[in-house]
């Protein structure tokens, strides 16, 4: 039977919906898009014949997916993807992160389907320590232990993308899911002040969502078993990103689980993370979002 579709779950959010864009351009695939709208929006959807979108949770994928003798590959993009939120919603969180995924991975192992994982730099900083800084980085670390196990125990074939802080086109910008940029720019835009959670000082790899669904494609299409990270080579305190808005700012207490640096540190896995680094700068981004709004 001929394997013709790729799935995204997460289809409808940020990175997922970018990345059917990207697919539909470089590829012959159909795609099918599994998201349960948590996160994602209707108004990513794209208006074409070759996908189709299910509104649908991943632990039940079984259900969602009645021929998985047609899928060729599965992005797994849609997960609970916040640290600050995950204290406030765990459940949810351990829902997603936890069993979700370990249907997607049962799924892709018991129907031989190629998986394409999203990782975060959340599981890697302080070679892994900061892994228990909160309930995100724990389950999206746990999954990265079990894929090694499946490897080893089952053979299994994957690849692995570290996302860095992710930014640009059909990012959230309002709610409790809205990114760091996101936020800015909305506050920019308002004519508000921009909301920096104490100290400030914490450093992120800003990378925009292009350089991070370019690094996709390349994994899927190498598709050798391995580890990718996709950052941008300089770092910036979230202060000296709001500075580039050239706005007022309002200081907001510390919140729990907060990292201080997105470090390129490996996690004692057996796969190497292979570095690839964005080509887009943050502040080129930041100095167009400003010419736009005046």
């Amino acid at each position: 039977m001929n394997k013709n579709i790729i799935i995204i779950t997460g289809g409808a959010g940020f990175v997922g919906s970018n990345l059917i864009s990207l697919l539909l351009k470089k590829t012959k695939y159909k795609l099918v898009s599994i998201d349960n709208y948590s996160s994602g929006s209707k108004k990513n959807h794209i208006k074409k014949k070759r996908i189709k979108y299910i509104n649908g949770n991943t632990k039940d994928i079984y259900l969602l997916i009645k021929n998985p003798k047609k899928i060729n590959s599965i992005f797994h993009f849609g997960e609970f993807a916040r640290i600050y939120q995950s204290f406030m919603n765990m459940n949810e969180c351990i829902k997603s992160n936890s069993i979700g995924t370990n249907s997607v991975f049962n799924f892709c192992l018991k129907n031989k389907i190629k998986l394409v994982y999203s990782a975060t730099s959340a599981s890697l900083g302080n070679k892994g320590n900061d892994r228990n800084l909160s309930p995100y980085a724990f389950t999206k670390a746990k999954n990265l232990e079990l894929l090694e196990n499946l490897k080893k125990w089952f053979s299994f074939k994957f690849e692995v993308i570290y996302f860095y802080n992710v930014y640009g086109p059909k990012q959230i910008s309002k709610g409790k899911m809205s990114t760091v940029i996101g936020i800015f720019e909305n506050a920019y835009k308002n004519k508000k002040p921009l909301p920096v959670v104490r100290p400030g000082t914490q450093s992120r790899r800003f990378t925009h969502i292009d350089d991070t669904i370019n690094i996709c494609l390349l994994a899927w299409k190498k598709n050798l078993c391995r580890h990718y990270s996709i950052s941008n080579k300089k770092s910036y305190s979230i202060i000296e990103v709001a500075e580039m808005f050239k706005s007022k700012i309002n200081f907001l207490k510390k919140r729990p689980g907060e990292r201080y640096a997105s470090a390129l540190t490996n996690m004692h896995l057996s796969n190497k993370v292979y570095k690839y680094f964005g080509k887009i700068n943050l502040k080129d981004y930041i100095r167009n979002c400003i010419q736009k709004s005046n």
